[in-house]
């Protein structure tokens, strides 16, 4: 999961053009939610499974947010992966760290399925499922808006432009959603209560065995070299019809931006 800028709040970028994540509020990305409330549907449909849900999330301290929100809505525990190191990453980065903290989960119990969003709506790049999936060595079966569970076996359906594909694989795999997954749950107020008592581990670089001089900006594969605010909306041009003339007024307009 992401703890992703509010995308209703006045975004800035920081001296060296990465986004400010400290200056505005944040959440747990939206689109992520809907792989948490799927995550805990295979759980509630695994009777008589030992099925645990392990909320995981990079950033910043504040990031804890994003994880509580997780074991609200009714995730079992938490993992968050903090290190000033880590601003400044790419997608590049950013897999390897979540792979890193992938397997080190593992060692407490074998991750049969790693769920993610299908992108976070602050960057949208949609590529770190893969990446994981990569990194993990596992297959990927990505952009499911039907996910279905039987044994050992996953089926999703994913809806393209032009056809919908069925898509099958075993576990462990690397799984993806789509904002028509399902909507997400509520927390409620038995599990706001309850998230207080669920354990949430933190966890550095030097946890996962991950080189600082690997991830951050400065490893970074790709650079914002300016930024700058967009202009202010001006006000339309209005055409009036008084005479009968507006037909006429909104052709030459039209065609004078080259749109006829």
């Amino acid at each position: 999961m992401k703890y992703v800028p509010d995308a209703t709040a006045d975004r800035q970028f920081e001296s060296d053009h990465t986004v400010d994540r400290a200056g505005v509020p944040g959440l747990l990305s939206e689109l992520d939610e809907y792989a948490v409330e799927q995550a805990l549907q295979l759980k509630e449909k695994a009777e008589g499974e030992d099925v645990e849900v392990v909320a995981l999330t990079v950033g910043p301290e504040a990031a804890a947010e994003a994880v509580k929100k997780a074991l609200q809505m009714g995730a079992d525990s938490g993992v968050h992966v903090t290190d000033e190191a880590i601003a400044g990453s790419d997608y590049l980065a950013t897999s390897q760290v979540l792979a890193a903290a992938v397997r080190k989960v593992g060692e407490s119990g074998a991750v049969d399925l790693v769920l993610c969003g299908m992108a976070s709506t602050d960057a949208s790049g949609s590529v770190v499922p893969a990446m994981l999936a990569e990194r993990l060595d596992l297959p990927q079966v990505t952009l499911g808006s039907v996910i279905e569970r039987q044994g050992d076996q996953v089926r999703i359906k994913r809806d393209g432009d032009t056809s919908t594909e069925v898509i099958g694989a075993t576990l462990p795999i690397v799984l993806s959603v789509t904002d028509q997954s399902g909507e997400a749950r509520y927390p409620s107020f038995k599990g706001i209560m309850a998230a207080k008592k669920k354990p949430v581990e933190t966890w550095s670089l030097a946890d996962l065995g991950v080189d600082a001089g690997e991830v951050g900006l400065d490893a970074a594969w790709s650079k914002v070299e300016a930024a700058e605010a967009r202009p202010p909306r001006t006000q339309g041009e209005i055409v009036t019809d008084e005479d009968g003339s507006g037909a006429t007024a909104l052709v030459d307009f039209l065609a004078s931006k080259k749109f006829i």
